[in-house]
C-alpha cells in the first residue's frame, strides 16, 4: 500500500487531511498544495471513486492544479481541493455536509472551499453554517460571487477565441465547428456564447438527454461520448472530467486546437509533448478555465466589483498568448511552459 508521499501526484503538498465522521458517514480528503500566495483555495468534489487510491490521486492532482491556476490568474490565493467520497448511490445528507464544514473549519483558514463537480450552491450554504472559510455562496444581484460556472464559461470562450486566432488566423468563431465534451454548466455557457457568434456546435455527454437539450437550444448536434475525441472539427473543447488526453486519444484527434474547461485534461505530463508533436495547439486547462475562481476569489477577498472581475477574466487570452509565445520560441509544449511559470510564482523553483 502506498503512503501519500509515494503517490506519483504528490508534489510537496503542505497538508493532506483525511476526514472520517462516523455519525454522518462522511469520508473526505482535503489537500492543500501551497499557501505561498495565500490560503489554499479550490472547490470540493462529491464523487464515487472505484478505489480510495483514485480519490487520493484526484485530490492531489486537483489541489496542485489550483495552486497553478490561482498563481497564473494573479490571485492572492494558494491551491487546495476537497473530495467527498460518495457511495454508489451518491448519498448526500445534511449531516455529511455539516461534518465536512466542520473539517474545513478545523484547518483554521489554510483551505477555502467552494463548488465543484457534484456540489451545488445549496450544499455550500449548508457547509457555510459550520465554517467561515467558504466562497461561491448566493449573493445579491449585482454583487460579486455566487455560481462560478458562467464566469468559467466566459473565460473558456475567450480562450477558445484566442486559440483560434493564433492557430487559424481567425478573429471570429463564425462558421467554425466546435466539438464540446460535456453538457454541464461550463459546457453550456461555452456552447451558447460560441453559437451566438455563429459557430457550429457538436455536444457529447454521458447523459444523452442533457446533451440533446443543449444541442437543441444552440442549434447544434449530439455525438456519442466515444466519438467526440476523434471527430473532425476546428476546436475540441473538453468540458467534463479530466485525464482524457492520453496517448491513444491524442493519436485519434482530428482538430488543430484543443481548448476547454475541464481540469487536468492531460493524463500524464508526456501527453503534453504528444499533443504538441502533432502540431495541435493546446490551451493549458488551469489558465483558460480560471474565470470561476477569479469570481469566487473576489467574493472571498472582497477586492473587486463585477467590472473588476470581468476585467480580470479578460486577461486570460493574454496569459495564453505569453505561454504560446514562449512555447514557440523554445519548442517546449505549452503545458510544460505553463507549469514552469506557475512554479516560479509559488516559489517552487
Amino acid at each position: 500500500m502506498q503512503s501519500p508521499w509515494e503517490y506519483p501526484d504528490f508534489d510537496d503538498h503542505e497538508v493532506v487531511h483525511f476526514v472520517t465522521d462516523i455519525k454522518s458517514g462522511l469520508k473526505a480528503i482535503i489537500a492543500v498544495h501551497s499557501t505561498h500566495l495565500g490560503p489554499g483555495a479550490g472547490g470540493v468534489r462529491f464523487w464515487h471513486y472505484a478505489k480510495t487510491s483514485d480519490a487520493i490521486a484526484d485530490v492531489l492532482r486537483l489541489s496542485r492544479g489550483m495552486s497553478f491556476k490561482n498563481a497564473m490568474a494573479g490571485l492572492k490565493l494558494g491551491g487546495g481541493k476537497g473530495v467527498i467520497l460518495a457511495d454508489e448511490a451518491r448519498t448526500k445528507t445534511p449531516e455529511m455536509l455539516a461534518a465536512y464544514g466542520q473539517a474545513v473549519e478545523r484547518l483554521g483558514g489554510a483551505y477555502v472551499t467552494a463548488e465543484d463537480v457534484g456540489v451545488t450552491v445549496a450544499d455550500l450554504v449548508a457547509v457555510s453554517k459550520q465554517t467561515q472559510y467558504v466562497s461561491g455562496l448566493p449573493v445579491a444581484e449585482g454583487a460579486v460571487g455566487g455560481d462560478p460556472g458562467p464566469h468559467t464559461s466566459y473565460g473558456v470562450f475567450l480562450g477558445v477565441k484566442a486559440a483560434v486566432k493564433r492557430k487559424l488566423g481567425k478573429d471570429s468563431l463564425n462558421g467554425l465547428h466546435i466539438a464540446i465534451q460535456g453538457a454541464g454548466s461550463v459546457a453550456g455557457g461555452l456552447a451558447r456564447l460560441a453559437s451566438k457568434e455563429g459557430a457550429k456546435i457538436s455536444i457529447a455527454d454521458i447523459d444523452h438527454a442533457r446533451a440533446q437539450k443543449l444541442a437543441d437550444e444552440v442549434g447544434g448536434s449530439v455525438v456519442a461520448p466515444g466519438d467526440v475525441l476523434s471527430i473532425e472539427a476546428d476546436v475540441l473543447s473538453p468540458c467534463a472530467l479530466g485525464a482524457i488526453l492520453t496517448e491513444e486519444s491524442i493519436a485519434a484527434l482530428r482538430v488543430p486546437v484543443v481548448a476547454g474547461g475541464a481540469n487536468n485534461q492531460l493524463a500524464t505530463p508526456a501527453d503534453g509533448d504528444r499533443i504538441h508533436s502533432r502540431g495541435i495547439l493546446y490551451a493549458p486547462d488551469y489558465v483558460i478555465n480560471a474565470g470561476g475562481i477569479i469570481n469566487v476569489a473576489s467574493e472571498y477577498l472582497k477586492d473587486a466589483d463585477q467590472a473588476g472581475v470581468k476585467a480580470k477574466i479578460e486577461q486570460i487570452p493574454g496569459r495564453l498568448d505569453s505561454i504560446w509565445d514562449e512555447s514557440a520560441s523554445t519548442g517546449r509544449n505549452p503545458a510544460a511552459v505553463a507549469d514552469d511559470m506557475a512554479r516560479r510564482l509559488i516559489g517552487r523553483t
